[in-house]
């Protein structure tokens, strides 16, 4: 029972627990998937913590990943000296970013665009602040949700070119929409959509455009594109791991890292109520959300805001106040609904660490 605290009484519950051996394993296994570690540029949205970016930047990571500015002021006050938004950049938010590039003049900043609505207001703010913005054009290979489509994205990287304040650093491409079971057939469907991508850097290379970083893929492709030297890789996942990638992408070997403790807090008509609502869970998926690691049920009867009522034949060998431990299912957004995670090391829990990067940027 690696997961349990020999100091469990201290535990509030919901709660997450970290284990840092186990993340810094998991780190050093996505370094040796990619062969080096200036291959990657992991997303740090599925942990959000601070420490963990240190953590990667002395194993030798040095480029991160980000979905939110919030995200991007963490790896900036932690170190990281590279650091791609991959986020449409729009409203007031393009000045919060460029103030954080003022605010950090030793680290590199970039953003995705895939537009030339977004790059002309880009284009205006970058010309009043008189600092140029380095710019990957995102594109759509399969996904569908942002990106432009390679064959129509030359317009859009010339007039970047055209533009003296915005520099074009690359192109950046999420398959997220390729998680088939099989890593054969994952990998023929990905090879498949990256065709149009390869179209378009050819098409870039004859008309002498230099073509940039290649930021790829996801946890599920990320074994794929490791195959092919000239990709930066962007898994997430596999720092912490999840119970979900465990079954999707059995061929990928990482460690959980992080585990929900909640506890029993009553037993109705033979059944456990556990204090594991929806605000502590990710819930945008059906059940199961968790796996639990030392209770065996046979399925959710009821789930809501504060609330987790299983149906187990096991009711009996738990007590009111006894502690359960699962993996979550998706652990990403499961993150972000807490404030703070457990430390556990050598199964004691030593420290707790602020999510940091779970909170939204407001105007003043």
């Amino acid at each position: 029972m690696w997961y349990r605290p020999k100091n469990e009484a201290s535990i509030f519950t919901p709660a997450i627990l970290v284990y840092p051996d186990r993340i810094e394993e998991n780190i050093r296994r996505m370094i040796a998937l990619a062969g080096d570690a200036d291959r990657l540029r992991p997303h740090v949205k599925t942990h959000k913590l601070g420490e963990l970016i240190k953590l990667q930047i002395q194993l030798g990571i040095t480029r991160f990943k980000c979905a939110t500015l919030s995200e991007v002021e963490m790896v900036a006050v932690n170190g990281g000296m590279d650091i791609l938004l991959a986020y449409p950049l729009l409203g007031p938010a393009i000045q919060h970013f460029l103030q954080l590039t003022e605010r950090y003049p030793k680290t590199r900043f970039s953003v995705t665009v895939d537009s030339l609505a977004a790059c002309r207001q880009l284009g205006y703010q970058t010309r009043i602040s008189g600092k140029a913005v380095n710019l990957f054009v995102d594109l759509d290979n399969g996904m569908h949700r942002t990106g432009i489509e390679p064959g129509k994205a030359l317009e859009l990287i010339e007039f970047i070119l055209e533009d003296e304040s915005l520099e074009f650093a690359g192109l950046h491409i999420y398959d997220g929409h390729i998680h088939e079971v099989d890593f054969e057939e994952r990998k023929t469907h990905c090879n498949a959509d990256f065709e149009s991508v390869n179209k378009l850097v050819q098409e870039l290379e004859s008309n002498a455009i230099t073509v940039g970083e290649l930021a790829c893929g996801g946890t599920p492709t990320f074994p794929i594109h490791a195959k092919h030297k000239s990709r930066t890789l962007c898994p997430g996942t596999p720092v912490l791991w999840d119970a979900g990638y465990k079954k999707a992408i059995p061929d990928l070997d990482f460690l959980p890292a992080a585990v929900i403790a909640g506890r029993v807090i009553s037993q109705p008509a033979g059944q456990l109520c556990l204090d594991l609502g929806y605000k502590s869970i990710a819930s945008e998926m059906t059940h199961p959300r968790l796996h639990f690691l030392n209770l065996e049920h046979k399925g959710v009867v009821n789930h809501s805001e504060e609330h987790l009522v299983v149906s187990t034949d096991k009711a009996k060998n738990f007590k009111e106040g006894e502690l359960v431990y699962a993996l979550p299912t998706h652990v990403c957004p499961t993150m972000a609904l807490h404030e703070q995670v457990y430390v556990v090391r050598e199964q004691l829990v030593v420290d707790v660490w602020k999510v940091v990067a779970r909170k939204r940027v407001y105007n003043p």
